[in-house]
């Protein structure tokens, strides 16, 4: 008996050690795109000239929010998409599939061509309302109805779609001027985030924080419904916690930097296909993987193009959409 179990022992420390190493590794990723975000842009300014009055400008009141920003949101995403993926038990579920991200962007929409006013807490509060608002819709259809996966998952989508036609009018009947903004928010941009968002993003750290730590339930979770009702765990109350704290993961993230599409469905995939499946791993490896994927993005749409800016979504989605079909692709080959 003491020989069967001792590979097993072998197996599961050699593998916590390689685990560690993947985060190790990706923690040093991320440490470095960060200082090289923070020094190259317009103007180039290395770590030894950050002290300086130039710096102080450049490196510490327009990058260094910004860079946060897209660092706790690329985090925010990828672990949204970890949590749905466990919940719906399908590798493709993404943080957009339940319709939140649409709910943010009909309100910010709404805003926009209404005219109410385009100030940025105007437009976060919209898109924070518009998430809550699908997020507890959905929340009331699952204790009415006492939804399965399959049933909450294809109301979301529902609510989704509805969600993009009734932007799709509203960008319609909207004028020049507003429809020039409407766009570049619609795909996604950090450009005007500036230290008085830093509420926005520093309220997705905490989020965050409690999520990684209930790595366990999600563990029970992704097994299904009926073998997490027997090991003790309350699907019902779970599941609509983890749907809330989604919601307001993607309102926040929204309200940030529009909608940002392909991070919550490529990285934990990846992450996966990399060895790294345990949900203990998995959420603090996808909080650093997607924090540095965008980071890597956000860097790409300021440096490709000289005095102008690339849409963050644009760049995520030239990335992101090959690898959608990549990965549409291999699950097909493997029910072959």
């Amino acid at each position: 008996m003491n020989k069967e179990i001792n590979p097993l022992i072998k197996f599961t420390k050699r593998q916590r050690i390689d685990d560690r190493k993947k985060l190790f590794l990706m923690a040093f990723v991320l440490c470095f795109l960060f200082v090289f975000s923070l020094s190259v842009g317009e103007i180039t300014l290395f770590p030894h000239q950050w002290l300086t009055d130039e710096a102080h400008l450049f490196v510490w009141q327009i990058r260094l929010p910004r860079i946060l920003a897209v660092v706790t949101i690329g985090a925010s995403l990828a672990i949204a998409g970890a949590i749905m993926q466990a919940l719906f038990q399908n590798p493709l579920a993404e943080p957009g599939l339940l319709g939140v991200s649409s709910g943010a962007g009909v309100c910010v929409v709404l805003i926009i061509v209404l005219q109410i006013g385009l100030s940025p807490w105007l437009i976060s509060s919209a898109a924070i309302l518009g998430a809550l608002g699908i997020t507890l819709l959905l929340m009331f259809f699952t204790r009415i109805r006492k939804l399965s996966n399959a049933q909450l998952l294809l109301i979301g989508v529902a609510l989704g779609v509805m969600a993009s036609a009734i932007m799709t009018w509203l960008v319609y009947f909207s004028s020049a001027l507003d429809l020039r903004q409407l766009m570049y928010w619609l795909m996604g941009s950090f450009s005007g985030i500036d230290w008085r968002h830093q509420i926005l993003f520093w309220a997705l750290i905490p989020i965050v924080l409690i999520l990684i730590l209930q790595a366990d339930v999600l563990n029970y979770l992704s097994l299904g419904s009926f073998r997490a009702k027997q090991l003790g765990i309350s699907v019902n109350q779970w599941r609509n916690w983890f749907i809330l704290a989604v919601g307001i993961l993607i309102g926040l993230s929204v309200a940030l930097a529009g909608a940002i599409s392909f991070v919550g469905l490529v990285v934990p995939h990846l992450l996966r296909l990399c060895g790294i499946t345990h949900y203990k791993t998995l959420l603090p490896a996808c909080a650093l993987a997607g924090g540095g994927l965008l980071l890597l993005a956000d860097l790409l749409s300021r440096l490709i193009l000289n005095g102008a800016e690339v849409p963050i979504g644009v760049i995520t989605a030239t990335l992101g959409a090959p690898l959608f079909i990549w990965l549409l692709a291999t699950k097909e080959m493997g029910r072959l």
